[in-house]
């Protein structure tokens, strides 16, 4: 029997790390782009990213059109009917909520914050190099 394929949802400074950096984090957002496993995302943390490629990386508009483009074509959108409101910082708990919604098994992120939870409601919160040492995908 097959087994369900894994859902992750990607923290933001994590997509930033693929697009800009590459790495670790590129490989996962590949495993996306190839259907290996399901990337969760929702409205507020693509708005979080754009916000970010904007300010901190200067992202032109067309490289912020295809930035959103290709997220929305390869990630499924969720929209959290949890609000959760248990780390100081409000764009952590969006995190969470996406990943709630989407029944996910992984969150991804160099958050520290967020890594310090380890778990939330049964979700692994975890670095890169981790979830690529944890899930293995053929």
């Amino acid at each position: 029997m097959a087994r369900a394929p894994v859902k992750v949802v990607l923290d933001t400074n994590i997509l930033v790390s693929s697009l800009i950096f590459g790495g670790k984090p590129q490989q996962i957002e590949n495993l996306i782009l190839e259907k290996k496993i399901i990337g969760i995302t929702s409205l507020s943390l693509l708005a979080e990213l754009i916000d970010v490629l904007t300010k901190r990386f200067h992202f032109n508009e067309f490289r912020l059109k295809q930035t959103e483009k290709k997220i929305k074509k390869n990630f499924t959108l969720v929209q959290p009917a949890l609000t959760v409101r248990i780390l100081k910082d409000d764009s952590d708990n969006r995190v969470l909520e996406a990943a709630v919604e989407g029944n996910c098994h992984y969150i991804v992120t160099g958050d520290k914050k967020l890594l310090e939870l380890g778990k939330f409601k049964g979700i692994r919160i975890v670095t890169p190099a981790k979830f690529l040492k944890l899930v293995k995908v053929t």
